[in-house]
């Protein structure tokens, strides 16, 4: 009887796949441009006893993704059970965020003298959930990645039907992100991403002593939806919608590894705007895609987002009568450029306070509203925002509009690093 042959020489391509993507990890690992030394130094001293550990995560997971290879269930499933296995999944994270939730709340109730005893049927609850969801997880990551790979694959990115790099996510706790900015423009100059499940608490004293030891800088700690790893670092969230687009989105990032648009990411926060522009572009189309081809039967719905390939002939005026966050973020950080520019420093401190105040009015939970805020939202420019009037973000969209296919758009501006080359490329194709 002939020998079987090991797991890793049967599915060649996926090993080459995680080897070549843990070479590049440090590549794919999105920082901003390095500050100065004395600045780079201090924050990481500010920050060390809060960084997030990549090397124990990516071994973790790594070896979570091997243990599902020698076995891939998903095979044996036909397209509508692979579906419907993901939607429960994702029903599976909504129900445990409410158990979380009903703990939570017994914790911080006045009223409950003893929220251990009143809980444990909730506790109980929980953790025979997370012990079915740990198995279940890998399965429908495995799943939710096919589905990118088909979909990027129909639309010409693979190659003799494989895509490089394989999809490949990962649900887990995210590491929170900290971004430093000048107080006197608004630049990214510094990011490192800090341990999970940073409380509101901690944030505000992590950025306060920031602040406190170096007083011409701004900082911000937020959560973040995703990050390109490999495998890709996934928020557990139970809408579909969404992780379709982080799981392209991702993806796009990975794809972009041997580009110059990847390469150069951490040298200039222009190159970094272009990338993750892009990458939310790619990911929003991508999403769509996978929701009309996988799930539309079982949700009775597509996905309400426009042809991102058509770019409308001018922007919609928003209501005045209804509030509209990215048209009064947009307004909000045209306002602070001019401040700053005026050298205003504390008007425009005082004046994001205000707006914040106002925002947080209006339903929207903004714990921190600065410079470095906007420099890190400001990147992600795929539609108006916190980006204000920076043109990157509406070049960007502008060459997407002018692209026949999603490829053709990776294609023109895998090269690109920075606006002049961007606007160059627009300028061309006018003709």
């Amino acid at each position: 009887m002939m020998k079987k042959s090991p797991w890793f020489i049967r599915n060649w391509d996926t090993t080459i796949g995680i080897v070549s993507m843990l070479c590049t990890l440090l590549l794919i690992l999105h920082y901003e441009a390095p500050p100065p030394q004395d600045l780079d130094f201090n924050l990481q001293a500010l920050s060390t006893d809060w960084a997030f550990n990549f090397s124990t995560w990516e071994l973790n997971a790594i070896v979570r993704k091997i243990a599902l290879g020698l076995l891939a269930p998903q095979r044996f499933m036909e397209e509508k059970q692979r579906a419907d296995f993901v939607l429960k999944y994702l029903d599976a994270i909504n129900e445990a965020k409410r158990l979380t939730q009903e703990i939570e709340r017994a914790y911080t109730d006045p009223e409950i003298a003893d929220p251990d005893t009143t809980t444990q049927e909730q506790q109980a609850a929980l953790t025979r959930l997370r012990d079915a969801m740990a198995r279940q997880g890998l399965i429908a990551e495995a799943i939710l990645g096919e589905q990118v790979s088909i979909i990027m694959t129909q639309n010409g990115f693979g190659i003799l039907g494989q895509v490089f790099p394989p999809v490949s996510g990962a649900f887990t706790p995210l590491p929170y992100m900290l971004v430093i900015s000048p107080r006197n423009h608004i630049e990214s100059v510094y990011q490192r991403a800090l341990v999970t499940g940073l409380t509101a608490v901690e944030q505000s004293s992590i950025e306060e002593a920031i602040e406190s030891a170096l007083p011409d800088y701004s900082a911000y700690i937020t959560s973040i939806g995703g990050l390109a790893a490999y495998p890709a670092m996934l928020l557990e969230n139970s809408s579909i919608d969404w992780v379709a687009d982080v799981m392209s989105h991702e993806w796009t990032h990975h794809n972009l590894t041997p580009y110059p648009l990847n390469l150069n990411y951490t040298r200039s926060a222009e190159t970094r705007t272009i990338n993750e522009t892009t990458a939310s572009l790619m990911g929003e189309w991508a999403g769509q895609e996978i929701i009309i081809q996988f799930y539309t039967p079982l949700l009775g719905r597509n996905k309400s987002l426009p042809d991102m390939l058509i770019l409308p002939e001018q922007e919609e005026q928003a209501d005045e009568l209804h509030f509209d966050f990215q048209n009064e973020m947009h307004h909000t950080r045209v306002i602070v450029d001019q401040m700053l520019a005026e050298g205003k420093l504390e008007e425009a401190k005082w004046y994001m306070e205000l707006q914040r105040r106002y925002i947080v009015a209006q339903g929207y939970r903004i714990r921190r509203l600065n410079q470095a805020y906007f420099a890190f939202h400001g990147a992600y420019a795929s539609t108006p925002g916190a980006s204000g009037e920076d043109p990157i973000g509406p070049a960007v969209r502008q060459l997407w509009a002018r692209s026949a296919t999603p490829k053709e758009f990776i294609r023109a501006i895998a090269p690109v690093t920075t606006l002049f080359e961007l606007e160059s490329i627009l300028e061309l194709s006018k003709f």
